[in-house]
């Protein structure tokens, strides 16, 4: 066997290792979860925008005649740093033939966003009155 025939065959078995495991950590980084609007948590800002950008409460209860909600969601990425990371691990995925995924999956797994809880009440026209940071970056 020639040279270049063996050198033509090392490549397509690395080319055919690398492509079942190219792509998690593209596909991971498109999913990632989406940035939330959390300007809304401050006074006067109204119960259903609220529940708009950050959908059903933890917790929704009265107390003392107050409604009182807990909120806790994932922050996630903009548009734009997730775009980044897809083209960036799409890239870095061609050059090493898919070794990328051994580093960038688990970067992947690792920044998936940030877990966040507001607990929030409101005053009796269902307008945010005092907010309260539980968990926060």
């Amino acid at each position: 066997m020639t040279i270049v025939k063996r050198y033509f065959l090392s490549v397509m078995f690395l080319i055919l290792l690398a492509v079942p495991v190219s792509g998690c950590s593209v596909f991971m980084a498109a999913q990632q979860p989406a940035a939330k609007n959390i300007e809304l948590f401050q006074t006067g800002t109204s119960r259903n925008a609220l529940l708009a950008e950050f959908g059903p409460p933890y917790i929704s209860e009265e107390t003392e005649g107050k409604k009182i909600e807990i909120f806790i969601f994932v922050q996630g990425y903009s548009k734009a740093a997730k775009a980044g990371r897809v083209i960036f691990h799409s890239a870095a995925d061609l050059v090493t033939l898919g070794l990328w995924e051994i580093v960038g999956t688990p970067t992947e797994m690792i920044f998936d966003g940030e877990e966040m809880a507001f607990h929030v009440s409101y005053d009796d026209n269902e307008l945010v009155d005092e907010v309260n940071i539980l968990k926060k970056k």
